[in-house]
């Protein structure tokens, strides 16, 4: 292994330790930092930089972009938090147009196992509207298969 590959190790378990605060936040407060979305914006583009991955970066962009633009829609209908959405933004640009399937076939996966756990009552839910509706914290389950996906090896790119 080069010296290239530990320092996009190096930054991929920094990434997954702020994705790991950021979930831990979201399941206490219900809330999702700007200043988290930002960090892990900038070690996206520093993995893309280092792994070799930078030229597909326009089509991360665009992919995240989309996703933006969908889930604001959900945000509109009272759906889905702000900080989600942004997540969700930020979690596809890393994910990219190759390893987006695997993301959200994860992502599927973890968000219906933790609302299972909100049914059972092993986690907390938020009660949200005048029907009182139940809303989980979503980043654990973005955090957990953006993880996955980086222990899947789908990001690598170093030559």
């Amino acid at each position: 292994m080069t010296s290239q590959h530990y320092l996009a190790d190096a930054i991929l378990v920094a990434t997954a330790a702020v994705l790991f605060y950021a979930a831990l936040t979201d399941l206490k407060h219900f809330q999702i930092r700007n200043e988290l979305i930002v960090v892990l914006t900038g070690l996206f583009v520093l993995h893309a930089v280092v792994s070799g991955r930078w030229p597909g970066i326009p089509w991360n962009v665009g992919l995240a972009l989309l996703i933006l633009a969908l889930m604001l829609y959900f945000y509109a209908q009272d759906l889905l938090g702000g900080g989600d959405v942004k997540l969700l933004a930020v979690a596809f640009l890393w994910a990219g147009i190759d390893c987006a399937l695997p993301f959200a076939l994860l992502l599927s996966l973890f968000a219906t196992l933790h609302a299972l756990a909100g049914k059972l009552g092993w986690v907390d839910v938020k009660r949200v509207g005048e029907d009182k509706r139940a809303r989980i914290a979503f980043a654990p389950s973005v955090a957990a298969a953006l993880i996955g996906i980086f222990m899947l090896g789908c990001l690598s790119g170093v030559p």
